[in-house]
């Protein structure tokens, strides 16, 4: 046979595959979102705590003006507590509760010391808050003004970043 009189063939057109559906993704989305859910978590825990600080730290200051007003005879003794309170609850936000839950008296003013009271708070005005919450009065002679600053830089110092 001649190549003109051979039949012609049967050949069917190119058929391309179906294209790729977007359902389930290829590995590499799988992996970005994975990245993207601990950076969102990551990112939510961060903001919580620099809330957290921020509203312990107004809540800090805004004690420290009222007791501030005051005069070292109409200071009593719970303000005083409460202070020593606001700035353990303060570091134990800050640092680790092994390393400051079970501090007291002398052991909490040198930890105060050590993270950013430079000496005052165990040589100066800040010792009011080891002893001043059990006495029945307070001093007439307490410096409520350095108190409140040496307490007030103390916060500035634990809460910044």
């Amino acid at each position: 046979m001649t190549p003109a009189a051979q039949p012609v063939l049967q050949l069917r057109d190119i058929h391309l595959p179906a294209e790729p559906g977007l359902w389930p993704p290829a590995p590499g989305w799988w992996i970005l979102v994975a990245l993207l859910l601990v950076l969102l978590v990551w990112a939510t825990w961060v903001a919580t705590r620099r809330y957290r600080l921020h509203r312990q730290r107004q809540r800090i200051l805004a004690m420290l003006g009222e007791l501030e007003q005051e005069t070292g005879a109409d200071t009593t003794p719970e303000k005083i507590a409460q202070i020593s309170i606001l700035l353990r609850r303060l570091a134990l936000m800050r640092y680790s509760r092994r390393r400051v839950a079970a501090l007291t008296g002398k052991d909490w003013l040198s930890f105060l010391d050590e993270s950013g009271g430079q000496g005052c708070f165990s040589r100066g005005p800040g010792q009011v808050l080891a002893t001043g919450p059990y006495q029945p009065t307070l001093p007439n002679d307490l410096d409520t003004r350095a108190l409140g600053t040496l307490v007030r830089d103390w916060v500035k110092k634990n809460t910044e970043r």
